[in-house]
C-alpha cells in the first residue's frame, strides 16, 4: 500500500511554468509529473527498481475472436 506525503516544494517559476506545460501534454497535474519526473530519474540511476503493474486490454479483434470461438 502506498502513502503520499505533502512537502511543501520551493521552484523557481519558469521551471514550474515548463512543468505545467509538460503536464498539460500528458494530461497530467502538475503534482503528477513532478512525481513521474522524479521517479523516472530515480529508477534511471538505479536507486529504485521499476515495479509495473500489469493492464490487460480487450481489443475489439479480441473480444471478435471470442465471439467466434477463436
Amino acid at each position: 500500500m502506498s502513502s503520499k506525503k505533502a512537502y511543501p516544494l520551493r521552484i523557481n517559476a519558469d521551471v514550474l511554468a515548463a512543468m505545467q506545460r509538460w503536464a498539460d501534454d500528458e494530461l497530467r497535474s502538475v503534482n503528477a509529473q513532478i512525481e513521474y519526473v522524479l521517479r523516472d530519474a530515480l529508477v534511471n540511476s538505479g536507486r529504485v527498481k521499476l515495479v509495473q503493474k500489469v493492464v490487460t486490454e480487450v481489443t475489439e479483434a479480441d473480444a471478435d475472436n471470442e465471439q467466434d470461438g477463436k
